[in-house]
Protein backbone atom coordinates (compact mmCIF):
# COMPACT_ATOMS: atom_id res chain seq x y z
CA UNK A 1 0.00 0.00 0.00
CA UNK A 2 1.35 3.41 -0.94
CA UNK A 3 1.62 5.92 1.83
CA UNK A 4 2.66 9.56 1.69
CA UNK A 5 5.33 10.90 3.96
CA UNK A 6 3.97 13.55 6.30
CA UNK A 7 6.15 15.90 8.29
CA UNK A 8 4.56 17.13 11.50
CA UNK A 9 5.44 20.68 12.48
CA UNK A 10 6.85 20.74 16.00
CA UNK A 11 7.09 23.95 17.97
CA UNK A 12 10.38 24.16 19.81
CA UNK A 13 12.05 26.83 21.87
CA UNK A 14 13.86 29.46 19.84
CA UNK A 15 17.62 29.12 19.78
CA UNK A 16 19.68 32.24 19.35
CA UNK A 17 23.35 33.00 19.06
CA UNK A 18 25.94 35.56 18.20
CA UNK A 19 27.19 33.34 15.39
CA UNK A 20 25.21 32.03 12.44
CA UNK A 21 26.47 28.50 13.14
CA UNK A 22 26.67 28.62 16.92
CA UNK A 23 23.86 27.51 19.20
CA UNK A 24 23.25 25.17 22.12
CA UNK A 25 21.69 21.98 20.85
CA UNK A 26 20.91 20.56 24.29
CA UNK A 27 17.60 20.97 26.04
CA UNK A 28 19.11 22.90 28.91
CA UNK A 29 17.82 20.20 31.25
CA UNK A 30 20.26 17.43 30.33
CA UNK A 31 23.79 17.36 29.07
CA UNK A 32 24.52 16.27 25.51
CA UNK A 33 25.92 13.04 26.88
CA UNK A 34 22.69 12.36 28.75
CA UNK A 35 20.60 13.02 25.66
CA UNK A 36 22.36 10.23 23.78
CA UNK A 37 22.15 7.62 26.55
CA UNK A 38 18.48 6.78 26.07
CA UNK A 39 16.51 5.89 22.97
CA UNK A 40 13.66 8.36 23.60
CA UNK A 41 16.00 11.30 24.05
CA UNK A 42 18.01 10.31 20.96
CA UNK A 43 14.76 10.40 18.99
CA UNK A 44 14.00 13.81 20.50
CA UNK A 45 17.33 15.09 19.22
CA UNK A 46 16.44 13.92 15.72
CA UNK A 47 13.07 15.62 16.07
CA UNK A 48 14.97 18.83 16.73
CA UNK A 49 16.75 18.43 13.37
CA UNK A 50 13.37 17.96 11.68
CA UNK A 51 11.97 21.08 13.32
CA UNK A 52 13.92 23.36 10.96
CA UNK A 53 12.11 21.98 7.91
CA UNK A 54 10.46 25.06 6.36
CA UNK A 55 6.68 25.22 6.75
CA UNK A 56 5.79 27.38 3.78
CA UNK A 57 2.03 27.76 4.06
CA UNK A 58 2.30 31.43 4.91
CA UNK A 59 5.81 32.33 3.77
CA UNK A 60 5.52 30.72 0.33
CA UNK A 61 2.16 32.24 -0.49
CA UNK A 62 3.56 35.57 0.62
CA UNK A 63 6.69 34.93 -1.48
CA UNK A 64 4.44 34.58 -4.52
CA UNK A 65 3.58 38.23 -3.93
CA UNK A 66 7.21 38.84 -4.89
CA UNK A 67 6.56 37.51 -8.40
CA UNK A 68 3.90 38.12 -11.02
CA UNK A 69 1.37 35.70 -9.53
CA UNK A 70 0.08 37.86 -6.69
CA UNK A 71 -0.01 41.06 -4.70
CA UNK A 72 0.21 41.43 -0.93
CA UNK A 73 -2.50 43.70 0.39
CA UNK A 74 -0.34 45.24 3.06
CA UNK A 75 1.73 47.94 1.38
CA UNK A 76 4.09 47.93 4.37
CA UNK A 77 4.76 44.19 4.19
CA UNK A 78 8.41 43.16 3.98
CA UNK A 79 7.48 41.11 0.92
CA UNK A 80 6.82 44.36 -0.94
CA UNK A 81 10.59 44.83 -0.85
CA UNK A 82 10.91 42.21 -3.59
CA UNK A 83 8.87 44.51 -5.84
CA UNK A 84 10.03 47.99 -4.97
CA UNK A 85 13.74 47.26 -4.83
CA UNK A 86 14.25 48.20 -1.19
CA UNK A 87 15.61 44.84 -0.03
CA UNK A 88 19.35 44.69 0.48
CA UNK A 89 22.07 43.04 2.51
CA UNK A 90 21.06 45.18 5.49
CA UNK A 91 17.34 44.74 4.81
CA UNK A 92 17.05 41.06 3.85
CA UNK A 93 13.69 39.52 3.02
CA UNK A 94 12.91 35.84 3.51
CA UNK A 95 16.21 35.54 5.33
CA UNK A 96 16.84 31.78 5.52
CA UNK A 97 20.29 32.07 7.08
CA UNK A 98 18.68 30.53 10.16
CA UNK A 99 18.75 27.18 8.33
CA UNK A 100 22.37 26.99 9.46
CA UNK A 101 20.98 26.26 12.91
CA UNK A 102 19.28 23.21 11.45
CA UNK A 103 22.52 22.23 9.72
CA UNK A 104 24.45 22.54 12.97
CA UNK A 105 21.82 20.45 14.74
CA UNK A 106 22.15 17.83 12.00
CA UNK A 107 25.95 17.83 12.18
CA UNK A 108 25.86 17.38 15.94
CA UNK A 109 23.30 14.60 15.70
CA UNK A 110 25.19 12.74 12.95
CA UNK A 111 28.36 12.78 15.04
CA UNK A 112 26.72 11.74 18.28
CA UNK A 113 24.31 9.09 17.03
CA UNK A 114 27.27 7.15 15.62
CA UNK A 115 28.44 6.64 19.22
CA UNK A 116 25.09 5.61 20.70
CA UNK A 117 25.28 2.31 22.56
CA UNK A 118 22.03 0.85 23.85
CA UNK A 119 23.34 -2.68 24.25
CA UNK A 120 22.54 -2.60 27.95
CA UNK A 121 18.89 -2.72 26.93
CA UNK A 122 19.23 -5.75 24.66
CA UNK A 123 16.73 -7.71 26.77
CA UNK A 124 14.18 -4.91 26.64
CA UNK A 125 11.10 -5.81 24.56
CA UNK A 126 11.55 -2.62 22.52
CA UNK A 127 15.25 -3.12 21.82
CA UNK A 128 14.88 -4.68 18.37
CA UNK A 129 12.54 -1.90 17.21
CA UNK A 130 14.85 0.75 18.65
CA UNK A 131 17.81 -0.63 16.77
CA UNK A 132 15.88 -0.82 13.52
CA UNK A 133 14.81 2.81 13.81
CA UNK A 134 18.27 3.88 14.93
CA UNK A 135 19.69 2.42 11.71
CA UNK A 136 17.68 5.02 9.78
CA UNK A 137 18.41 8.02 12.02
CA UNK A 138 21.80 9.08 10.58
CA UNK A 139 20.41 9.04 7.02
CA UNK A 140 17.33 10.99 8.02
CA UNK A 141 19.56 13.68 9.51
CA UNK A 142 21.82 13.68 6.45
CA UNK A 143 18.87 14.08 4.10
CA UNK A 144 17.44 16.90 6.19
CA UNK A 145 20.84 18.60 6.10
CA UNK A 146 21.01 18.16 2.32
CA UNK A 147 17.59 19.77 1.99
CA UNK A 148 18.67 22.73 4.13
CA UNK A 149 21.76 23.16 1.95
CA UNK A 150 19.55 23.15 -1.15
CA UNK A 151 17.28 25.84 0.29
CA UNK A 152 20.30 28.01 0.98
CA UNK A 153 21.96 27.34 -2.38
CA UNK A 154 18.93 28.31 -4.43
CA UNK A 155 18.82 31.61 -2.55
CA UNK A 156 22.49 32.52 -2.35
CA UNK A 157 24.29 30.42 -4.97
CA UNK A 158 27.72 29.79 -3.40
CA UNK A 159 27.25 28.97 0.28
CA UNK A 160 29.17 27.95 3.38
CA UNK A 161 28.80 24.19 3.91
CA UNK A 162 29.89 23.13 7.40
CA UNK A 163 29.86 19.34 7.73
CA UNK A 164 30.78 19.17 11.39
CA UNK A 165 30.00 21.15 14.50
CA UNK A 166 32.06 24.33 14.54
CA UNK A 167 33.02 26.53 17.45
CA UNK A 168 32.52 30.27 17.13
CA UNK A 169 35.97 30.93 15.72
CA UNK A 170 35.61 28.21 13.11
CA UNK A 171 32.08 29.28 12.22
CA UNK A 172 33.20 32.83 11.66
CA UNK A 173 36.07 31.87 9.38
CA UNK A 174 34.56 29.21 7.12
CA UNK A 175 34.64 30.02 3.43
CA UNK A 176 32.08 29.43 0.70
CA UNK A 177 31.57 26.33 -1.40
CA UNK A 178 30.71 26.88 -5.06
CA UNK A 179 27.16 26.20 -6.18
CA UNK A 180 28.38 23.39 -8.44
CA UNK A 181 30.18 21.68 -5.56
CA UNK A 182 27.18 22.17 -3.31
CA UNK A 183 25.04 20.41 -5.92
CA UNK A 184 27.53 17.55 -6.13
CA UNK A 185 27.43 17.10 -2.36
CA UNK A 186 23.63 17.24 -2.15
CA UNK A 187 23.26 14.70 -4.95
CA UNK A 188 25.75 12.31 -3.36
CA UNK A 189 23.94 12.58 -0.04
CA UNK A 190 20.60 11.92 -1.72
CA UNK A 191 22.00 8.83 -3.43
CA UNK A 192 23.36 7.47 -0.17
CA UNK A 193 20.21 8.19 1.79
CA UNK A 194 18.00 6.68 -0.90
CA UNK A 195 19.88 3.40 -0.52
CA UNK A 196 19.47 3.29 3.26
CA UNK A 197 16.03 4.75 3.88
CA UNK A 198 12.74 2.92 3.31
CA UNK A 199 10.22 4.04 0.71
CA UNK A 200 7.56 4.00 3.41
CA UNK A 201 7.47 3.39 7.14
CA UNK A 202 4.40 1.20 6.84
CA UNK A 203 5.60 -2.15 8.10
CA UNK A 204 8.53 -0.56 9.92
CA UNK A 205 8.56 -0.29 13.72
CA UNK A 206 5.67 1.90 14.95
CA UNK A 207 4.46 2.54 11.36
CA UNK A 208 5.44 6.17 11.78
CA UNK A 209 4.75 9.03 9.46
CA UNK A 210 6.73 12.23 9.24
CA UNK A 211 10.15 10.84 8.43
CA UNK A 212 12.59 11.10 5.56
CA UNK A 213 12.15 8.40 2.89
CA UNK A 214 14.07 7.15 -0.12
CA UNK A 215 11.35 8.76 -2.24
CA UNK A 216 12.09 12.21 -0.86
CA UNK A 217 15.83 11.59 -1.32
CA UNK A 218 15.20 10.95 -5.02
CA UNK A 219 12.85 13.95 -5.20
CA UNK A 220 15.45 16.29 -3.70
CA UNK A 221 18.06 14.97 -6.13
CA UNK A 222 15.67 15.57 -9.02
CA UNK A 223 14.97 19.12 -7.92
CA UNK A 224 18.61 19.95 -7.24
CA UNK A 225 19.78 18.73 -10.66
CA UNK A 226 16.95 20.59 -12.39
CA UNK A 227 18.13 23.85 -10.80
CA UNK A 228 21.74 23.06 -11.67
CA UNK A 229 20.81 22.54 -15.33
CA UNK A 230 18.62 25.65 -15.60
CA UNK A 231 19.86 28.81 -17.38
CA UNK A 232 20.72 30.68 -14.17
CA UNK A 233 23.34 28.07 -13.29
CA UNK A 234 23.99 26.61 -16.75
CA UNK A 235 24.46 29.61 -19.06
CA UNK A 236 26.14 27.49 -21.72
CA UNK A 237 23.10 25.17 -21.85
CA UNK A 238 25.34 22.14 -21.34
CA UNK A 239 23.15 19.19 -22.42
CA UNK A 240 25.01 16.86 -20.05
CA UNK A 241 23.50 18.69 -17.08
CA UNK A 242 20.03 18.34 -18.59
CA UNK A 243 20.62 14.62 -19.14
CA UNK A 244 21.63 14.24 -15.50
CA UNK A 245 18.38 15.94 -14.47
CA UNK A 246 16.40 13.76 -16.88
CA UNK A 247 17.93 10.61 -15.41
CA UNK A 248 17.12 11.67 -11.84
CA UNK A 249 13.48 12.27 -12.77
CA UNK A 250 13.35 9.01 -14.70
CA UNK A 251 14.53 7.17 -11.60
CA UNK A 252 11.45 8.38 -9.72
CA UNK A 253 9.15 7.63 -12.65
CA UNK A 254 10.47 4.07 -12.93
CA UNK A 255 9.99 3.50 -9.20
CA UNK A 256 6.24 3.52 -9.81
CA UNK A 257 5.61 4.22 -6.13
CA UNK A 258 3.92 7.60 -6.61
CA UNK A 259 1.17 8.42 -9.08
CA UNK A 260 -0.73 11.47 -10.26
CA UNK A 261 -3.92 12.27 -8.40
CA UNK A 262 -6.85 13.90 -10.22
CA UNK A 263 -8.14 15.15 -6.87
CA UNK A 264 -6.73 18.28 -5.30
CA UNK A 265 -3.60 17.37 -3.35
CA UNK A 266 -3.80 20.45 -1.09
CA UNK A 267 -4.80 19.48 2.44
CA UNK A 268 -5.13 15.88 1.22
CA UNK A 269 -3.32 13.49 3.55
CA UNK A 270 -4.04 10.36 1.53
CA UNK A 271 -3.03 11.54 -1.94
CA UNK A 272 -0.82 9.00 -3.75
CA UNK A 273 0.89 11.94 -5.47
CA UNK A 274 2.40 13.62 -2.42
CA UNK A 275 5.98 12.69 -1.62
CA UNK A 276 6.49 15.02 1.33
CA UNK A 277 3.98 17.09 3.27
CA UNK A 278 4.13 19.29 6.36
CA UNK A 279 1.14 19.28 8.67
CA UNK A 280 0.51 22.38 10.73
CA UNK A 281 -1.50 22.77 13.89
CA UNK A 282 -5.22 23.43 13.66
CA UNK A 283 -5.59 27.14 12.98
CA UNK A 284 -7.87 29.75 11.44
CA UNK A 285 -5.08 32.26 10.80
CA UNK A 286 -4.63 31.43 7.11
CA UNK A 287 -8.36 31.89 6.46
CA UNK A 288 -8.51 34.95 8.67
CA UNK A 289 -5.83 36.51 6.49
CA UNK A 290 -7.15 35.32 3.13
CA UNK A 291 -10.93 34.86 3.22
CA UNK A 292 -12.87 37.63 1.51
CA UNK A 293 -13.14 39.93 4.48
CA UNK A 294 -16.92 39.65 4.97
CA UNK A 295 -16.51 35.98 5.88
CA UNK A 296 -14.12 36.73 8.76
CA UNK A 297 -16.92 38.15 10.93
CA UNK A 298 -14.95 41.24 11.86
CA UNK A 299 -11.92 39.32 13.10
CA UNK A 300 -9.67 40.80 10.41
CA UNK A 301 -8.90 44.44 10.03
CA UNK A 302 -6.65 45.90 7.37
CA UNK A 303 -4.99 44.30 4.39
CA UNK A 304 -3.09 41.11 5.10
CA UNK A 305 -4.22 38.81 2.28
CA UNK A 306 -2.52 37.35 -0.79
CA UNK A 307 -4.38 38.41 -3.94
CA UNK A 308 -3.88 36.52 -7.23
CA UNK A 309 -3.06 38.73 -10.20
CA UNK A 310 -4.60 39.06 -13.63
CA UNK A 311 -1.20 37.94 -14.90
CA UNK A 312 -1.81 34.58 -13.25
CA UNK A 313 -5.46 34.35 -14.26
CA UNK A 314 -4.44 34.83 -17.90
CA UNK A 315 -2.22 31.73 -17.59
CA UNK A 316 -5.27 29.46 -17.18
CA UNK A 317 -6.54 28.26 -20.55
CA UNK A 318 -10.09 27.33 -21.39
CA UNK A 319 -10.96 23.72 -20.67
CA UNK A 320 -10.52 23.10 -24.40
CA UNK A 321 -6.92 24.29 -24.27
CA UNK A 322 -7.21 27.80 -25.75
CA UNK A 323 -5.46 30.82 -24.29
CA UNK A 324 -7.55 33.54 -22.64
CA UNK A 325 -6.28 37.08 -22.11
CA UNK A 326 -7.87 40.19 -20.63
CA UNK A 327 -6.75 43.09 -22.82
CA UNK A 328 -7.46 46.78 -22.77
CA UNK A 329 -10.32 45.95 -25.14
CA UNK A 330 -11.79 43.16 -23.03
CA UNK A 331 -11.42 39.39 -23.03
CA UNK A 332 -9.83 37.67 -26.01
CA UNK A 333 -9.77 33.96 -26.84
CA UNK A 334 -9.83 31.85 -29.98
CA UNK A 335 -12.00 29.26 -28.25
CA UNK A 336 -15.38 29.32 -30.05
CA UNK A 337 -17.05 28.25 -26.80
CA UNK A 338 -15.59 31.10 -24.77
CA UNK A 339 -18.17 33.64 -23.60
CA UNK A 340 -16.58 37.00 -22.68
CA UNK A 341 -19.62 37.81 -20.55
CA UNK A 342 -18.81 34.71 -18.43
CA UNK A 343 -15.00 34.79 -18.55
CA UNK A 344 -14.46 32.54 -15.55
CA UNK A 345 -16.62 29.72 -16.86
CA UNK A 346 -15.20 26.78 -18.77
CA UNK A 347 -11.60 27.30 -17.66
CA UNK A 348 -8.83 24.84 -16.76
CA UNK A 349 -10.14 22.91 -13.68
CA UNK A 350 -7.03 23.98 -11.76
CA UNK A 351 -8.23 27.57 -11.96
CA UNK A 352 -11.04 26.80 -9.53
CA UNK A 353 -8.60 25.30 -7.02
CA UNK A 354 -6.40 28.38 -7.15
CA UNK A 355 -8.46 31.56 -7.49
CA UNK A 356 -11.73 32.94 -6.15
CA UNK A 357 -13.18 35.17 -8.85
CA UNK A 358 -16.31 37.24 -9.27
CA UNK A 359 -19.42 35.06 -9.58
CA UNK A 360 -17.92 31.96 -7.93
CA UNK A 361 -19.82 30.18 -5.17
CA UNK A 362 -18.15 30.33 -1.75
CA UNK A 363 -19.51 29.41 1.68
CA UNK A 364 -23.11 29.44 0.53
CA UNK A 365 -22.74 32.84 -1.10
CA UNK A 366 -21.45 34.29 -4.37
CA UNK A 367 -18.25 36.31 -4.66
CA UNK A 368 -18.96 39.86 -5.85
CA UNK A 369 -15.86 41.86 -6.74
CA UNK A 370 -17.62 44.10 -9.26
CA UNK A 371 -17.80 47.76 -8.33
CA UNK A 372 -20.45 48.04 -5.62
CA UNK A 373 -20.52 44.29 -4.95
CA UNK A 374 -20.42 42.68 -1.51
CA UNK A 375 -16.68 42.01 -1.79
CA UNK A 376 -15.75 45.38 -3.28
CA UNK A 377 -13.90 47.37 -0.65
CA UNK A 378 -10.85 49.51 -0.18
CA UNK A 379 -7.66 47.50 0.09
CA UNK A 380 -7.03 48.93 3.55
CA UNK A 381 -10.41 47.52 4.60
CA UNK A 382 -9.66 44.03 3.27
CA UNK A 383 -10.77 44.47 -0.32
CA UNK A 384 -8.85 43.00 -3.22
CA UNK A 385 -6.50 45.23 -5.22
CA UNK A 386 -6.53 42.79 -8.16
CA UNK A 387 -10.19 41.74 -8.30
CA UNK A 388 -9.36 38.21 -7.11
CA UNK A 389 -9.03 36.30 -3.84
CA UNK A 390 -6.86 33.31 -2.99
CA UNK A 391 -8.46 29.85 -3.12
CA UNK A 392 -5.37 27.62 -2.89
CA UNK A 393 -4.99 25.96 0.52
CA UNK A 394 -8.11 27.68 1.82
CA UNK A 395 -10.25 25.43 4.05
CA UNK A 396 -13.73 26.61 3.12
CA UNK A 397 -15.34 24.97 6.14
CA UNK A 398 -13.37 27.25 8.46
CA UNK A 399 -15.84 29.51 10.25
CA UNK A 400 -15.56 32.66 12.32
CA UNK A 401 -19.24 32.77 13.24
CA UNK A 402 -19.49 33.38 17.00
CA UNK A 403 -20.73 30.29 18.79
CA UNK A 404 -20.04 27.99 15.83
CA UNK A 405 -16.42 28.57 14.89
CA UNK A 406 -14.62 25.89 12.89
CA UNK A 407 -10.84 25.41 12.82
CA UNK A 408 -8.88 23.20 10.42
CA UNK A 409 -5.39 21.86 9.93
CA UNK A 410 -3.43 22.82 6.84
CA UNK A 411 -1.09 20.45 5.05
CA UNK A 412 1.74 22.10 3.13
CA UNK A 413 3.04 20.14 0.14
CA UNK A 414 6.83 20.08 0.00
CA UNK A 415 7.03 17.88 -3.10
CA UNK A 416 4.57 15.94 -5.26
CA UNK A 417 4.96 13.61 -8.22
CA UNK A 418 3.73 16.08 -10.85
CA UNK A 419 6.94 18.01 -10.21
CA UNK A 420 8.94 14.94 -11.26
CA UNK A 421 7.07 14.73 -14.56
CA UNK A 422 7.46 18.41 -15.41
CA UNK A 423 11.13 18.22 -14.40
CA UNK A 424 11.56 15.30 -16.79
CA UNK A 425 9.71 17.15 -19.57
CA UNK A 426 11.87 20.27 -19.15
CA UNK A 427 15.12 18.33 -18.88
CA UNK A 428 14.42 16.15 -21.92
CA UNK A 429 13.37 19.16 -24.01
CA UNK A 430 16.67 20.87 -23.26
CA UNK A 431 18.79 17.74 -23.57
CA UNK A 432 17.27 16.95 -26.98
CA UNK A 433 15.90 20.29 -28.28
CA UNK A 434 15.64 19.04 -31.85
CA UNK A 435 12.76 16.65 -31.06
CA UNK A 436 10.10 16.90 -28.31
CA UNK A 437 9.23 13.26 -29.00
CA UNK A 438 12.81 12.04 -28.56
CA UNK A 439 13.21 8.67 -26.86
CA UNK A 440 16.06 6.17 -26.83
CA UNK A 441 17.25 3.15 -24.91
CA UNK A 442 18.36 5.34 -22.01
CA UNK A 443 15.32 7.63 -21.95
CA UNK A 444 12.18 5.67 -22.86
CA UNK A 445 9.76 8.58 -22.40
CA UNK A 446 9.65 11.84 -24.32
CA UNK A 447 9.36 15.41 -23.09
CA UNK A 448 5.95 15.70 -24.73
CA UNK A 449 4.75 12.51 -23.05
CA UNK A 450 5.68 13.79 -19.58
CA UNK A 451 4.03 17.17 -20.12
CA UNK A 452 0.83 15.55 -21.32
CA UNK A 453 0.74 13.17 -18.37
CA UNK A 454 0.24 16.18 -16.13
CA UNK A 455 -2.28 17.87 -18.42
CA UNK A 456 -4.35 14.73 -18.84
CA UNK A 457 -4.48 14.26 -15.08
CA UNK A 458 -5.71 17.84 -14.75
CA UNK A 459 -8.53 17.25 -17.25
CA UNK A 460 -6.87 19.31 -19.96
CA UNK A 461 -6.32 18.36 -23.63
CA UNK A 462 -2.88 17.18 -24.65
CA UNK A 463 -0.41 19.57 -26.21
CA UNK A 464 0.14 18.50 -29.84
CA UNK A 465 3.62 18.07 -31.19
CA UNK A 466 5.46 21.39 -31.50
CA UNK A 467 8.99 22.69 -31.84
CA UNK A 468 11.25 23.56 -28.92
CA UNK A 469 10.36 27.25 -28.49
CA UNK A 470 6.61 26.68 -28.40
CA UNK A 471 7.05 23.60 -26.22
CA UNK A 472 9.03 25.55 -23.63
CA UNK A 473 6.40 28.27 -23.60
CA UNK A 474 3.68 25.69 -22.98
CA UNK A 475 5.78 23.88 -20.39
CA UNK A 476 6.58 27.01 -18.42
CA UNK A 477 2.90 27.88 -18.36
CA UNK A 478 2.17 24.37 -17.11
CA UNK A 479 4.60 24.82 -14.23
CA UNK A 480 2.78 28.04 -13.40
CA UNK A 481 -0.80 26.78 -13.32
CA UNK A 482 -0.03 23.34 -11.88
CA UNK A 483 1.99 24.70 -8.96
CA UNK A 484 0.44 28.11 -8.32
CA UNK A 485 1.02 29.10 -4.69
CA UNK A 486 3.14 26.01 -4.02
CA UNK A 487 6.42 27.98 -3.91
CA UNK A 488 7.51 27.50 -7.52
CA UNK A 489 6.89 30.60 -9.62
CA UNK A 490 9.13 32.89 -7.55
CA UNK A 491 12.04 30.48 -8.07
CA UNK A 492 11.15 29.41 -11.62
CA UNK A 493 11.38 32.88 -13.13
CA UNK A 494 14.80 33.14 -11.53
CA UNK A 495 16.23 29.80 -12.60
CA UNK A 496 14.89 30.43 -16.14
CA UNK A 497 16.34 34.00 -16.03
CA UNK A 498 13.10 35.51 -17.36
CA UNK A 499 12.32 37.73 -14.38
CA UNK A 500 13.42 40.81 -16.29
CA UNK A 501 10.40 40.24 -18.54
CA UNK A 502 7.88 38.97 -15.99
CA UNK A 503 8.52 41.12 -12.95
CA UNK A 504 7.92 44.61 -14.34
CA UNK A 505 4.17 45.00 -14.07
CA UNK A 506 1.30 43.48 -12.07
CA UNK A 507 -2.28 43.80 -13.28
CA UNK A 508 -5.76 43.22 -11.95
CA UNK A 509 -9.31 43.45 -13.24
CA UNK A 510 -11.92 46.16 -12.80
CA UNK A 511 -15.51 44.98 -13.20
CA UNK A 512 -18.43 47.29 -13.77
CA UNK A 513 -22.07 46.15 -13.78
CA UNK A 514 -24.83 48.16 -15.46
CA UNK A 515 -28.47 48.42 -14.43
CA UNK A 516 -29.36 45.39 -16.55
CA UNK A 517 -26.83 43.27 -14.66
CA UNK A 518 -24.37 43.08 -17.55
CA UNK A 519 -20.72 43.21 -16.58
CA UNK A 520 -17.79 44.84 -18.33
CA UNK A 521 -14.21 43.83 -17.60
CA UNK A 522 -11.19 46.12 -17.80
CA UNK A 523 -7.55 45.23 -17.34
CA UNK A 524 -5.78 47.70 -15.12
CA UNK A 525 -2.16 47.93 -14.08
CA UNK A 526 -2.10 47.83 -10.31
CA UNK A 527 1.62 48.12 -9.73
CA UNK A 528 4.77 48.91 -11.67
CA UNK A 529 7.63 46.96 -10.15
CA UNK A 530 11.39 47.28 -9.92
CA UNK A 531 13.67 44.55 -11.21
CA UNK A 532 17.44 44.39 -11.50
CA UNK A 533 19.41 41.29 -12.40
CA UNK A 534 21.16 41.21 -9.04
CA UNK A 535 17.82 39.94 -7.69
CA UNK A 536 18.40 36.54 -9.26
CA UNK A 537 20.26 35.77 -6.04
CA UNK A 538 19.71 36.94 -2.50
CA UNK A 539 22.28 39.22 -0.88
CA UNK A 540 24.39 37.67 1.86
CA UNK A 541 23.21 39.40 5.07
CA UNK A 542 25.61 42.18 5.92
CA UNK A 543 25.65 41.08 9.55
CA UNK A 544 27.18 37.76 8.46
CA UNK A 545 29.80 39.48 6.31
CA UNK A 546 30.81 41.57 9.32
CA UNK A 547 31.35 38.38 11.32
CA UNK A 548 33.07 36.39 8.62
CA UNK A 549 35.21 38.01 5.96
CA UNK A 550 35.59 34.67 4.18
CA UNK A 551 31.98 34.94 3.01
CA UNK A 552 33.09 37.64 0.59
CA UNK A 553 32.60 38.39 -2.19
CA UNK A 554 29.05 39.58 -1.74
CA UNK A 555 26.70 38.34 -4.46
CA UNK A 556 27.01 40.39 -7.65
CA UNK A 557 25.29 43.77 -7.55
CA UNK A 558 24.52 43.83 -3.84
Amino acid sequence: MKRINILFTIVLSALTSCSFLDFDETSGLKSKEDMYKYYNSVEQMLTNVYSYMPDNLTTATMRDCGCDDAEQGNTASVYQSFNNGTWSSVNPVDDSWSLYKGIRAANSFIAEVAKVDLSRYEHNASYENWMKKLSFFPYEARLLRANYFFELARRYGDIAMPLEVLDSEQANSIGKTSFDDAVKFIVEECDTCARHLPQTYVGQPDNQVGRMTSGFAKALKCKTLLYAASPLHNPSADPALWKDASMAALDMIDDGFYSLDPADCANNMISPEVVMMVIGDASRTFEQNNFPVRFTEGTRTGATAVFPSQNLVDAFETVSGYAVTLTDDGWKSDDPAFDPSEPYSGRDPRFYRTVLADGMAFKGSVIETFEGGQDDAEVTAGGTPTGYFLRRYIQESTSFTPGSTVTNKHHWIVYRYAETLLSYAESMANAFPEDMNHTDSEFPYSALWALNQVRTNAGMPQVPYCEYEEFMQRLRNEWRVEFAFEDHRFWDVRRWKIAGDTQRELSGVKILMNEEGEKSYYRQVYETRTWTDRMYFYPIPQAELHKNGNLFPQNVGW
